[in-house]
């Protein structure tokens, strides 16, 4: 009898999670084939799963413009790469420092980054702070440290990975045997913090390849234009619809006419495809991560 409760728990478990799984899938779906839309077609019925007009119109505007969108989608790739090395070295060292208790000040230093969840100085100072002392505007850093480059939730997750799954007696097994601080934290804790380091790598990535706010925060078109990501033009075409016509009214002797609503579901698509590739690397790591950092000690 309870064989077949349990079958029939687990069939409904399964068909709830399958119809979640659908969607949450749907949308994408959804956003490749709006994609190879017709633009006409779309603009005068709609996004469908099945339109009667496909074409390749969005993909060839976006091959034509590849020298704007390229660089964005290259600097995109950089931005991400850089931020989220950053990110990870600085949240471990910081994690792994106020794990040291004994050491005085550490607690002073958790409660402030405590405070940093709950309390901030907001826009216009955060803004002023990093245009006029850390002089970030139009540059590539403008990208990277504000508000993305450390994170105190992240901070957190680490440090209680780093309470409960690093046994304690091999830290001072290796403390004993000669092993310096920097020494346990390269070649003892981060070997065994694989789950939680790509779990925060995986969350600041996503962040990263995300952002846009940043760009229109810190970069202007004339000065730091050179330095968009994808989301940002994406974010450009969905305000402005001219943002990348400036210099494609002819190119290679042709005029090229601009796909404006189906344009930006094959930016997004192109955006999003390398997300989609890395994630499935790194699902195996993210519940352990998320579950073991998010154990209270």
């Amino acid at each position: 009898m309870k064989s077949k409760e349990n079958l029939v728990t687990q069939l409904i478990a399964h068909l709830v999670c399958g119809l979640f799984a659908l969607m949450a899938l749907l949308p994408f779906v959804l956003l490749i084939v709006a994609s190879f839309t017709d633009n006409t077609w779309a603009t005068a019925n709609g996004f469908s799963f099945f339109p009667k007009k496909w074409s390749l119109d969005a993909y060839h505007y976006i091959a034509v413009q590849w020298n704007t969108i390229g660089r964005a989608y290259v600097m995109t790739i950089m931005v991400t790469a850089v931020g989220t090395a950053a990110s990870i070295l600085v949240t471990t060292l910081f994690a792994y420092a106020i794990c040291q208790t004994e050491v005085p000040g550490m607690k002073i230093l958790s409660f402030m980054l405590i405070f940093t969840m709950l309390f901030n100085g907001g826009l216009v100072a955060t803004y002023y702070t990093y245009v006029n002392y850390f002089h970030i505007r139009n540059t590539v850093w403008a990208l990277i440290l504000p508000g993305l480059m450390m994170n105190a939730f992240n901070v957190i997750l680490v440090r209680n990975y780093f309470l409960n799954s690093i046994p304690i007696s091999l830290i001072e097994a290796a403390k004993l045997d000669g092993a310096g601080e920097f020494g346990i934290f390269c070649k003892i804790v981060m070997p065994l913090s694989l789950p939680i380091v790509a779990t925060i790598g995986l969350m600041t990535g996503l962040m990263y390849w995300n952002d846009w706010q940043n760009g229109m925060y810190y970069l202007t078109e004339r000065g730091g234009g050179h330095l968009y990501t994808i989301q940002i033009i994406l974010n450009n075409i969905n305000e402005n619809i001219q943002a990348l016509l400036q210099n494609s009214s002819a190119v290679g002797g042709m005029n090229i006419k601009m796909p404006s609503t189906t344009v930006r579901m094959a930016i997004a698509t192109v955006g999003i495809l390398p997300i989609l590739i890395i994630y499935p690397f790194f699902q195996k790591y993210f519940v352990k991560g998320i579950t073991l950092g998010g154990v209270k000690e």
